[in-house]
């Protein structure tokens, strides 16, 4: 009888060990699991890196409040701003407009200065913080753009008063150029036609570090002491220019009333750096918006490498390894 409960206990023991054994392996079973369960995690993190460093986004029509009219005498109007996944970019191009729209049209209306001088209560100052909180950004835009929309408008009014039935118009759109890093850009168009002569236009463009979170200046662009390497190949393009458009017969004649500038309106293209002038800037009217092209072979030493597009980076590192491959150091040769 005492062998048998011996027995027994011997059995329960073999079985109690074999469960043990078991809840042993199952409790380091996960941690093997758990590290092949992270790695599919790995990837969205990476994914929302690259899309940050990658610029989306859309034109959205600011809404705006004109006066009914009809025929083909009406004042045209449009305006778009830039909806992105980059905040801060979204309020530079949005100053950027109102720039522009300040530049054509005049809104100094006494009655309006007379509101923007008189301080605001603490209550109303409450009042309109809540009332802005409440707006989309295309709801705010569109209130800081209305005063330039009224102004355009009696404008049109002052025209039709004294007999000049000419259609006016106005357009302001930004667009993407580059969306990826290391530089995002963004192009502002400007037309418009108020009754003058001819019409204007304008392109500005905009340079974003992605990563930095901060518009590029072309000062920035360039390794340390080069501004005056940069602006003699920007001289050199200027005349090329010159002659094969055939504005004068010589490139000092023509700088007697054109004088060349360095642009700092710029954005950096396949091609080349594009150095982008406005009208009148360096030619008449007739030019119209002259560029200038520099090609980044030309620019090695100048230009900062972080910069420069990816395709242009394995560009210059492929002719440098040709070069290097085919030249034979001196001592080598003997």
């Amino acid at each position: 009888m005492m062998l048998k409960n011996k027995s027994l206990d011997v059995l329960r023991l073999t079985r109690l060990s074999m469960v043990v054994a078991t809840v042993a392996l199952t409790a380091c079973q996960p941690k093997s699991d758990q590290k092949t369960e992270t790695k599919p995690d790995e990837n969205p993190v990476s994914e929302a890196v690259v899309e940050q460093l990658t610029l989306k986004g859309s034109t959205q029509q600011v809404p705006v409040h004109v006066t009914e009219c009809d025929g083909n005498t009406c004042p045209e109007i449009s305006i778009d701003r830039l909806s992105t996944n980059q905040f801060v970019l979204d309020s530079l191009i949005d100053d950027a407009i109102l720039k522009q729209l300040h530049q054509i049209l005049d809104t100094t209306h006494p009655t309006d200065q007379a509101k923007q001088d008189q301080p605001l209560t603490v209550d109303e100052q409450r009042a309109a913080s809540e009332l802005a909180a409440s707006k989309t950004p295309v709801q705010l835009m569109s209130d800081r753009v209305q005063p330039y929309v009224n102004s355009f408008l009696a404008l049109d009014k002052e025209l039709k008063t004294l007999g000049i039935s000419h259609q006016i118009s106005l357009s302001v759109s930004p667009k993407i150029l580059n969306s990826d890093g290391p530089l995002a850009t963004v192009v502002l168009n400007t037309s418009s036609y108020l009754g003058g002569a001819h019409g204007s236009s304008a392109q500005h463009y905009f340079n974003f570090d992605l990563k930095q979170q901060k518009q590029v200046e072309l000062e920035q662009l360039l390794q340390p002491k080069q501004q005056a390497k940069l602006e003699a190949l920007a001289h050199e393009a200027f005349k090329k220019w010159v002659m094969d458009a055939k504005l004068a017969d010589n490139v000092d004649e023509y700088e007697q009333a054109w004088k060349f500038k360095l642009s700092d309106n710029f954005y950096l293209a396949k091609q080349g750096l594009i150095l982008q002038y406005q009208e009148y800037e360096i030619g008449p009217y007739v030019v119209g918006l002259p560029r200038l092209i520099l090609p980044y072979d030309q620019l090695q030493g100048i230009l900062k490498a972080e910069y420069l597009p990816e395709s242009v980076k394995n560009q210059l590192a492929a002719s440098e390894a040709v070069v290097s491959t085919t030249s034979t150091p001196k001592a080598q040769a003997e």
